[in-house]
């Protein structure tokens, strides 16, 4: 009898450090979404010049020549792939994997737009998102097949199909590992 409430305090003990972890990474979360609209004027506190000094650094634009439009530029390509990551990490459904494609593409333009070396910003994307693209939608379509197949044969709703070809890690680099 002691032994099974000692059990049962456990249980509510490791449940109460789940549902603390999940309601700060929950919070964490939803303040970053319902912030980000701000992240998108922070080029407003950046100087109009094509030098901007700091006490910290100095940085000189060459290509934008302002570094008012490069941190424009820079943010309005961040913020998406922000939020596109959140979405992809916090996902459950079956095409989540297509978010991958947005992803990479916003990643190339972050690494087109810091390139001291740029001569236009989207010149050749699909050469670097093919790649990408081969391996994502084909997996997709193959995913969706089984589930047609499944609700053609099993007497079973789309979300239970959802749930059992949902992996669902537990921690965050569980989730990350999942990918690579």
């Amino acid at each position: 009898m002691i032994n099974e409430r000692l059990k049962y305090q456990d249980n509510i003990n490791v449940k109460k450090k789940i549902n603390r972890k999940e309601l700060l990474l929950g919070s964490i979360v939803a303040t970053i979404i319902a912030i980000s609209p701000f992240f998108f004027s922070i080029y407003k506190s950046v100087p109009d010049q094509k030098i901007w000094n700091t006490f910290l650094f100095t940085f000189d634009s060459q290509y934008y020549e302002s570094v008012n439009v490069l941190v424009w530029t820079l943010s309005s390509q961040i913020i998406p792939l922000l939020l596109l990551l959140i979405w992809f990490f916090s996902n459950r459904h079956w095409w989540y994997h297509s978010l991958l494609v947005p992803i990479s593409l916003y990643i190339y333009q972050i690494i087109e737009t810091v390139n001291s070396d740029l001569y236009f910003t989207d010149k050749n994307i699909i050469i670097y998102l093919l790649p990408i693209m081969i391996i994502v939608v084909p997996s997709i379509y193959l995913v969706r097949a089984r589930i047609f197949n499944h609700l053609n044969t099993v007497d079973k709703t789309t979300q239970d199909l959802e749930d059992e070809l949902t992996f669902r890690p537990k921690t965050f680099w569980g989730k990350v590992k999942q990918y690579f």
